[in-house]
């Protein structure tokens, strides 16, 4: 049964590990699954993503980044996201639309609508669950101390809250299609969480 499942979360939330937690576990009962990440994911995203991550003083403007995050994009759904969902595949992506809203969108104060608009000619595709793995700014951050940060770890206190509240007004105005989990539990608690909804939607 093909699935897409995303990926959400600020800094230190632990979202790259679950997700890459439950490719794993999807793997070991034999059901065909892929795992892809943003910005990336195809040879122009990692392209991308070297530019919007670790460049300096190269002044990108938040509009900039708005269009090089879904040109990222629309290349992974077209290359990756769409052909493996079409074979059959359970689609696990790590951040996708809902993180260029939550970043660009509240955090660098970009129109949303605008942002929404943009996004939807990129992502064709809807996600069936997004996983968001909510934690306060600050323990965020302190499981990353002795990590380099890049361009968007370097941001203030004040942009990652705004991120932060940007992902819960999302989940609350779809809040079937998104689960939200508190990232403060621990690894093995949370891999329960996600299981057993992703279990419920493979039932189906």
């Amino acid at each position: 049964m093909a699935l897409f499942i995303t990926f959400e979360g600020g800094e230190g939330s632990g979202k790259t590990l679950q997700a890459r937690s439950l490719y794993t576990r999807l793997l070991k009962a034999a059901i065909p699954a892929l795992l892809t990440h943003e910005p990336g994911g195809t040879a122009l995203g990692r392209k991308l993503a070297r530019w919007l991550k670790w460049s300096q003083d190269t002044g990108i403007s938040p509009l900039t980044e708005l269009l090089m995050f879904n040109a990222s994009r629309a290349q992974l759904v077209k290359e990756v996201i769409k052909p493996n969902l079409e074979e059959g595949t359970v689609v696990i992506c790590d951040r996708y639309a809902d993180s260029t809203i939550a970043y660009q969108g509240y955090g660098r104060g970009l129109n949303l609508e605008t942002v929404k608009t943009i996004n939807q000619m990129a992502a064709s595709i809807k996600p069936d669950l997004t996983l968001l793995l909510d934690i306060p700014v600050e323990q965020g951050f302190a499981r990353k101390r002795d990590k380099r940060r890049d361009r968007f770890e370097q941001e203030d206190i004040a942009f990652h809250r705004r991120v932060r509240q940007g992902y819960l007004k999302l989940a609350a105005e779809e809040p079937e299609r998104w689960l939200v989990i508190n990232a403060s539990q621990s690894k093995a608690k949370i891999r329960q969480i996600i299981w057993q909804r992703v279990r419920q939607l493979l039932s189906r």
